[in-house]
């Protein structure tokens, strides 16, 4: 018994959980040096979902954040959350990956390295335990929490046991639910501590309403260290706030040592921001509280939301809540937390949307149930195991023995932008994202630098020359107009056909010598509505309708995007597309991946018939019901 360690989590799990981790590193710098000094153990300021959210939505570098935060903060340990073999994504990386990125981890900052694994396959933490070790840090794995027909108390004590045996310098009990109750806290704890001669640290949500309880039980059990975040990131799905266990705790044998008055400014900081930015305070609502039956954790909540919003259907949010249950049930009772949260979540979202239960399948999906991701801790459904992959079999295997290295590959394929190992690891971890954000950063358009996607040699096949064609600078979209000259290239012209919203059929045709393009837009007839976008539930492959098609046209159906998303034309940067004008594809066929909810979704054909147009480019943002596809059918 003695004081209780606080771990910040402000700076990754407070704005992930509560503000989508949409607090910018210029946010952070003016609180950095009070933080440093309130008495923490530690703050824990990166991985989880900050990796992805600085490229994809907020242009900054992870890395240089990262590197900011340790200048600023000189004595308190900085501490970051690793998803196992999945480091900060949502997929498995080979070892040769994971090895480096907590290499550089390390060299620019991190301390303690907070990991776990969804399933809790301990296989998938082998290679990430060998590698902190190395690099001389703290390796905190995590036994994740969660309520199942086959998680018992014994099951996470006997976890934690294998993990101290993989050299744990201490160990965290993972509920990321808010789900663990204040006997049940106790309990563990406890089990744990009589078992155990390693620190143990608890990370708790408040969503449900328990974690503050939770939290008092588990110190009074022997708890050494525990997660909070600054109140105005704290309460609903965000962690119990610090200044009121530090009250609590007051005149206690466990007394913090922390004072109220340095939180209290800190909390000012978090509180002018959080107005700033028109964010709401953490709060449990009735749907919150439900987290009880569907066990779905803070973070994935917001992101449900999120995703329903943009699907336009944020109403069926409780047929989802409802679904994603079953879908546990169905794939072996996985913990809801990254990457298997937003595999259950997204294949729920899926089943509600599309009216069909798993009529559409993520491929990381697909890949769960085949084994990539470690075993679940119960047997998958096999009538589901059967709708999902067929008679496919499934490994046995560690997942990542199956993954050749990828760092020289990623090192020559990015060679073009960036030689800085740092860059590199983050076009390993996710190459279109990472792309664009170079690209950005770097203030470059794709037409300056050769392209590692399939995209101009599609092109090139197609074109085989690029004749370029005069037109008004008025009718361009503000891209074009900034170059300032009045040269447009084929797709240049292509593109600003699809955006011209006119009130018959464009129609461009260019020719030289043997080549020749059609440009299409279906639009509505005069005094006609335009066509339909498919019903959610159809498919994503849905006819136009005949009275709004050329004559010659009666045959061509549209393929159009189920949801709202980003269209990738192949599965990966330096993979050919799947489909080009002309291809002749049959019923199935995968004619685009879309990526939506952080899950890459197969867009299959429903028709056999040939490409007549593609209607979207490679890595561009797409709405629910927008064409990506004209096909004409046999």
């Amino acid at each position: 018994m003695g004081r209780i360690k606080i771990t910040d989590t402000s700076l990754r799990d407070g704005h992930q959980s509560l503000w989508a981790t949409r607090m910018t590193t210029d946010d952070m710098l003016p609180v950095l040096q009070n933080l440093d000094n309130a008495g923490y153990y530690s703050l824990e300021v990166w991985g989880g979902a900050t990796f992805d959210v600085c490229i994809r939505y907020l242009n900054e570098d992870p890395w240089e954040r990262l590197r900011t935060i340790r200048r600023e903060i000189k004595q308190t340990k900085l501490q970051m959350l690793i998803r196992g073999q999945s480091l900060v994504g949502y997929n498995h990386y080979p070892d040769d990956i994971v090895e480096k990125f907590i290499e550089k981890a390390a060299e620019n900052g991190i301390d303690i390295f907070r990991t776990f694994d969804a399933l809790n396959d301990i296989r998938n933490l082998g290679t990430c335990m060998k590698a902190i070790k190395r690099t001389g840090k703290h390796a905190q794995p995590s036994v994740v929490y969660t309520i199942s027909p086959v998680h018992s108390m014994q099951h996470f004590v006997d976890t934690a046991l294998y993990l101290r045996d993989m050299g744990a310098d201490s160990i965290c009990v993972k509920d990321m639910a808010g789900l663990l109750a204040p006997y049940a806290s106790y309990e563990l704890v406890r089990a744990l501590k009589e078992n155990l001669d390693v620190p143990i640290q608890l990370h708790t949500h408040y969503i449900g309403g328990l974690a503050i309880a939770t939290l008092i039980k588990a110190i009074e059990a022997g708890v050494d260290i525990i997660d909070t975040a600054s109140v105005p990131m704290a309460f609903g799905s965000s962690q119990p706030p610090v200044e009121t266990i530090v009250r609590a705790l007051q005149g206690t044998e466990w007394d913090t040592g922390m004072e109220l008055h340095q939180l209290f400014g800190i909390a000012n900081h978090f509180e002018q921001l959080r107005k700033h930015k028109g964010f709401e305070r953490g709060v449990t609502r009735i749907s919150d509280m439900k987290v009880f039956e569907h066990q779905v954790p803070g973070g994935m909540i917001s992101n449900l939301h999120s995703q329903l919003e943009q699907q336009k259907a944020a109403h069926r949010m409780d047929e989802v809540l409802q679904e994603i249950p079953r879908v546990r049930e169905d794939l072996g009772y996985p913990p809801l937390v990254t990457p298997t949260s937003q595999i259950i979540g997204t294949q729920a979202v899926l089943n509600v949307l599309m009216g069909e239960r798993y009529k559409m399948c993520p491929g990381e999906v697909k890949h769960y149930v085949r084994g990539y991701y470690g075993k679940p801790p119960a047997p998958i459904k096999e009538d589901i195991r059967k709708k999902i992959i067929g008679d496919e079999e499934i490994i046995q295997v560690r997942p990542a023995d199956l993954m050749p290295p990828a760092w020289e590959r990623s090192q020559q394929e990015v060679a073009v932008w960036t030689d800085k190992e740092e860059d590199i690891l983050t076009y390993a971890l996710f190459p279109q994202v990472a792309l664009k954000f170079f690209e950005y950063r770097q203030g470059r358009s794709h037409e300056d630098i050769p392209q590692i996607s399939s995209r101009d040699e599609v092109r090139d096949d197609l074109l085989k020359e690029k004749p370029a064609v005069k037109l008004p600078s008025a009718g361009r979209t503000s891209e074009m107009q900034s170059r300032g000259d009045n040269e447009m290239n084929i797709d240049e012209i292509r593109e600003l056909m699809l955006m011209l919203d006119q009130t018959s059929i464009a129609e461009l045709e260019l020719q030289k010598d043997d080549y020749r393009l059609s440009l299409r837009k279906t639009c509505s007839a005069a005094g006609q509505d335009k066509p339909a976008p498919a019903a959610v539930g159809d498919g994503g492959a849905a006819p136009v309708k005949e009275e709004n098609l050329p004559v010659d046209n009666q045959n061509v159906v549209e393929v159009v995007a189920p949801m709202v998303g980003t269209f990738y034309s192949s599965p990966a940067p330096d993979a050919p597309a799947f489909v080009k004008l002309g291809d002749r594809v049959d019923p199935g066929q995968t004619l685009c991946i879309l990526e939506a909810m952080k899950l890459m979704n197969e867009i299959k054909s429903e028709a056999a018939g040939t490409i007549v147009d593609i209607l979207v480019r490679n890595a561009e943002a797409v709405e629910y019901g927008q064409a990506l596809f004209l096909i004409e059918k046999d």
